[in-house]
């Protein structure tokens, strides 16, 4: 029981009525919430109007492209990067990577980690709370930048033609549930061979079984990833091109090459637990045993965003992560804070530090985008962003977006630069990472 607690009585309810029926704002919107959405009464459209679709730096990207009924914005955003580097090399008005392709590895592979998790994690109680933590999580679409990296280092990538999608690899949700039952029917097998003391060989022998079946089920929905393929392609010009065996590896080692080993996850999280410049990872974050670790420099906002400048002004798309659920206006195609005053509507003073809303899970990285553009001042101050998303090509301005930079700063988690950007700061990659519980928020996936 907690000490010195106190219960509303009819009391403070009877207060609480009188000031309510004395409030002439309040009465008001007791009608309009009755009929309207709060989010559409707290919209201000003056400010709104202030957000221009014009930037100073502008990237020349395709169209929009789209996730459809999946969480895989993450692979959508790095193919988004890296289908220009291809284009641009053999001269295409439009390309796509095959996204489908590795959320089929990346899931196969996640698979096999979670699996290894589990036996790793046998000998804690099933309420410890990273037990809980690996469990609860289980196989989604969702990922990080590394987890890309470590995909594209194993398996290469190919064209979209060469794998294309399927309504399972557009609309994932019974196809992850159906692996979480599944992998969560054999937890406590797995958990119970341990502590019954089978052998390495017959705990691996059994995982490799559950391995096999969960392939097998992938491949029906995904379909068979390509080990080799033909290149077809028709240029800027109308001119027809095919390019004959190319295996994954070997198209990737063309057209994209070393590049992925150039760049690094920064981070904004000011919280007091993560010391800026410092290097982070997160314990059982991965997708491939053995592969690259998720890894993290968090640097402070006006650096932060000073290296994501510069990467744009060079013509370089960036990679980034955010909390997209914050001040969206869906029609508008774009996010800005200003844009909405909800205390003017529900009385209710809602602001919060970028940390405290990390700390006390209001906020965290969710969704990765791509950003193209940025709007400077004459003193080179941002004011708006330029984002591509992969939400479809409707709507307004193709399906691209804007956000203020108010909105970036406090939204805004994560990006990929490269490292050529961070000069002096290079030496801090140096550092051994510091090890964050499996919850912590810098441990959120991009959906």
């Amino acid at each position: 029981m907690m000490k010195n607690a106190m219960k509303v009585d009819a009391a403070d309810i009877k207060k609480f009525n009188k000031a309510f029926s004395q409030d002439k704002l309040r009465l008001a919107m007791k009608n309009a919430f009755s009929k309207l959405n709060i989010e559409d009464l707290a919209f201000n459209g003056d400010a709104s109007r202030k957000m221009q679709f014009k930037f100073s730096v502008d990237i020349k990207t395709m169209s929009a492209t789209n996730q459809k009924g999946s969480g895989r914005c993450w692979l959508f955003a790095a193919t988004n990067v890296l289908r220009e580097k291809v284009a641009a090399a053999i001269g295409l008005d439009s390309f796509e990577l095959s996204q489908s392709y590795l959320a089929f590895w990346d899931k196969f592979e996640r698979i096999n980690y979670y699996l290894e998790s589990i036996i790793d994690t046998a000998a804690l109680p099933v309420s410890d709370r990273t037990v809980d933590c690996i469990v609860a999580t289980g196989i989604g679409d969702g990922g990080q930048w590394d987890m890309f990296v470590n995909i594209v280092n194993k398996y290469g990538i190919v064209p979209k033609d060469a794998m294309p999608e399927t309504f399972q690899s557009e609309n994932t949700h019974h196809l992850n549930n159906m692996l979480n039952l599944y992998l969560r029917k054999y937890t406590p097998v797995l958990r119970g061979m341990v502590a019954q003391g089978a052998t390495e060989k017959e705990i691996q022998a059994k995982k490799k079984e559950l391995l096999g079946k969960c392939y097998s089920f992938m491949v029906s929905c995904y379909g068979e990833p390509p080990a080799k393929f033909d290149f077809e392609y028709i240029d800027k010009d109308k001119k027809y091109h095919k390019d004959f065996g190319y295996t994954p590896i070997t198209f990737c080692d063309k057209y994209i090459g070393k590049m992925l080993d150039d760049y690094v996850s920064i981070i904004h999280a000011p919280t007091a637990d993560k010391p800026f410049n410092s290097t982070y990872t997160v314990k059982y974050l991965g997708n491939i045993i053995g592969g690259k670790k998720v890894m993290y420099l968090n640097l402070e906002l006006d650096t932060f965003k000073k290296l994501v400048i510069s990467q744009l002004k060079d013509g370089e798309l960036v990679w980034f992560g955010s909390d997209c659920g914050k001040f969206s206006e869906r029609t508008k195609k774009q996010w800005d804070p200003d844009s909405y005053d909800f205390e003017a509507v529900t009385g209710l003073d809602t602001d919060m530090s970028k940390a405290d809303m990390l700390d006390f899970n209001v906020s965290r990285m969710n969704h990765a985008m791509v950003i193209c553009g940025v709007n400077l001042d004459d003193k080179d101050v941002p004011d708006r962003w330029k984002i591509e998303n992969s939400w479809g090509s409707d709507g307004t301005n193709g399906g691209y977006h804007m956000a203020s930079d108010k909105w970036f700063d406090d939204y805004v988690y994560q990006a990929v630069v490269n490292k050529k950007y961070l000069g002096e700061l290079v030496s801090l990659l140096d550092k051994e990472p510091i090890e964050l519980e499996p919850w912590d928020p810098m441990g959120s996936l991009a959906d």
